[in-house]
């Protein structure tokens, strides 16, 4: 499916998820849990090819959240962490048994900066997204993902990453290119 069309054809599927699930999407708000299906409706499919984050799979913790056995304090700064509770940035002790400090995912950018020097991340540009002019994904449009399992500005520099099945699929593609590569083939580009 091109990257182009994705988004107008998932948004539909996603409205009516949202309307079949208002229940669980309902309940959620309520219990102060920031969602949402990505900037222009089009879900978690989009916002992934676009940012690499900004998706939720529920996998059964949504109904201990609604049910208020997982408690959230969204958006909460945290001024410190003691034995047994955390105080908020608002003076708020919470009791805790235990403390899940969901931060997201970094950005592959900052890593390279980090690991390998700012020049290098400078040069190579964003990693991952599509340039679809969304809020984590400016522009320009390139159609596929940036510098994902190919050959990057940087001699030598490959990003590989995702979630299993992309790892999985797309090691191959890369293996054969660092091949041909080492085997001085031909390649097209």
């Amino acid at each position: 499916m091109p990257h182009k069309v994705l988004p107008a054809l998932q948004t539909p599927l996603y409205e009516t998820i949202a309307k079949r699930d208002a229940w669980l999407y309902d309940g959620l708000a309520r219990a102060g849990f920031l969602y949402d299906f990505g900037e222009d409706g089009s879900g978690i499919h989009t916002c992934y090819l676009r940012r690499g984050a900004g998706y939720y799979i529920e996998t059964g913790a949504s109904r201990m959240i609604i049910d208020s056995r997982i408690k959230l304090a969204a958006g909460a700064g945290i001024e410190r962490i003691n034995e047994r509770s955390v105080t908020l940035a608002n003076g708020t002790e919470l009791p805790a048994d235990l403390i899940v400090f969901a931060t997201g995912y970094g950005d592959m950018n900052q890593w390279a900066a980090q690991l390998i020097s700012p020049e290098v991340a400078q040069s190579v540009g964003r990693v991952w997204g599509l340039g679809s002019a969304t809020k984590y994904d400016p522009g320009p449009w390139e159609g596929e993902l940036r510098n994902m399992w190919k050959p990057t500005r940087q001699q030598g520099l490959w990003f590989h990453g995702g979630n299993l099945m992309q790892s999985r699929h797309y090691s191959l593609y890369l293996a054969l290119q660092l091949k041909a590569r080492q085997e001085q083939l031909a390649i097209a580009v």
